[in-house]
């Protein structure tokens, strides 16, 4: 199943490529949240799938890496920078 992330938590360490902590949504009527790892776990495993909405267009989260770290972010759509983390914060 898929799921639309409309909002997302950042660490607060100001680290410059201002990585997620959590993402969220609603689903079912029923508001959600995830932590980074448990998002990009379930993705890796095929549990989960998520997007985001852009324009009108969905655009695929997926997990990439930087050295070891992984972290997740949208498929390249043309709209820079990376609509996930211009989505507002969860409350």
């Amino acid at each position: 199943m898929s799921h639309q992330v409309r909002c997302i938590n950042k660490h607060d360490r100001g680290d410059p490529h201002e990585r997620i902590k959590n993402i969220g949504g609603i689903s079912n009527g029923q508001a959600w949240k995830l932590a980074e790892d448990e998002a990009i776990q379930g993705i890796e495993s095929g549990k989960w799938t998520f997007y985001v909405s852009v324009n009108g267009v969905s655009v695929d989260v997926i997990v990439a890496s930087h050295g070891t770290r992984k972290y997740l972010k949208t498929r390249a759509d043309g709209y820079p920078p990376n609509n996930l983390l211009n989505l507002p914060e969860c409350p």
